[in-house]
């Protein structure tokens, strides 16, 4: 039994044989943590083919490096190219997701994969706001845009050896729900309901993260039959000891350490709020620890090490 091990027994809803595995949506940090050059984003597009082979290599040796040191059970690729410079082109996030199951196969692989709608961004708000209420059928067909794309994204992370799949689908902000009861029967559970489906059926591991208070949404969300919940969010007052008796026996609950906090500190509290969380909510397992979201590249070595170190002190079974 490994660290992989641990994480699939979690995901299933178990209490692993090791410890309470560690998985982060995203981490930023492994320059910071190996004190290699990780390329990515912008300094990796203007290379050429061959030199991006080679980073894509050097990349995944670091990552392995440095969660091998962490304890990580699982590794995340990085996204396609959005507003962070912790990106990579598809082709070569697939490329990596490879190389990473081939230099350690003790991780679980996991891609961000997409296939259930959001809340809209500013971006879009008004027109997204008046459609639902004017031209609810056109927010059908952004649905069902959605779930074609997600899929066939599962399929090519699938072909690459990764092996659980999340939705970065943010269902509420920090007053609650976004969607009506009535829209999330329309526009949202039946979609969520046959990703998770179909992405069984492929033979992987279903994830959903959103941000935001998603309390009046738990049964909607447990109900899907979706492996693991992503967040937890604990600026909307998302509190995970409740989040675990009203749902921890369906879905395994991944967080929620407050990313703020690991990067504003104190490194102290960073410790007491990590050892909080497993001796509130580790018992009978299904429960993966990381951060609320992303570790982004602001975060400070000493206070992630003290998420891991409290993780050594309580999270062992």
């Amino acid at each position: 039994m490994g660290r992989k091990q641990d994480l699939i027994t979690a995901f299933d809803c178990g209490q692993p044989a090791g410890a309470v595995p560690i998985w982060e949506l995203h981490f930023h940090c492994w320059e910071k943590f190996s004190g290699r050059r990780f390329i990515s984003g912008l300094d990796f597009a203007p290379l050429t083919a061959q030199e991006q082979e080679r980073a894509l290599r050097d990349d995944a040796e670091i990552i392995v490096a440095v969660a091998r040191e962490l304890g990580f059970a699982g590794v995340t690729i990085p996204d396609p190219p959005w507003d962070c410079p912790y990106t990579l082109p598809q082709k070569s996030r697939l490329k990596l997701a490879a190389l990473l199951r081939q230099y350690d196969p003790d991780f679980v692989v996991v891609a961000g994969a997409g296939g259930v709608m959001a809340m809209p961004d500013a971006a879009s708000y008004a027109d997204f706001c008046y459609k639902l209420l004017e031209a609810p059928q056109e927010i059908d067909e952004i649905a069902r845009g959605t779930l074609r794309a997600g899929l066939e994204a599962v399929k090519q992370a699938r072909d690459a050896g990764v092996e659980a799949v999340y939705t970065a689908s943010d269902l509420a902000d920090n007053r609650g729900p976004f969607f009506r009861p009535n829209q999330l029967d329309r526009f949202v559970w039946p979609y969520l309901n046959e990703w998770v489906a179909r992405v069984k059926e492929m033979g992987l591991y279903t994830i959903i993260h959103t941000d935001g208070n998603i309390m009046p949404m738990l049964d909607g969300i447990a109900t899907s039959g979706i492996h693991a919940l992503q967040a937890i969010d604990p600026v909307a007052g998302m509190d995970m000891g409740e989040v675990k008796r009203r749902i921890g026996d369906r879905v395994c609950l991944c967080g929620n350490v407050d990313c703020g906090l690991l990067v504003l500190g104190p490194a102290s509290a960073v410790y007491e709020s990590t050892r909080d969380i497993l001796v509130a909510c580790k018992a009978g397992g299904g429960l993966a620890l990381g951060a609320s979201n992303a570790v982004v590249m602001e975060t400070p070595i000493e206070h992630y090490r003290e998420l891991v170190h409290a993780w050594r002190d309580y999270g062992q079974y």
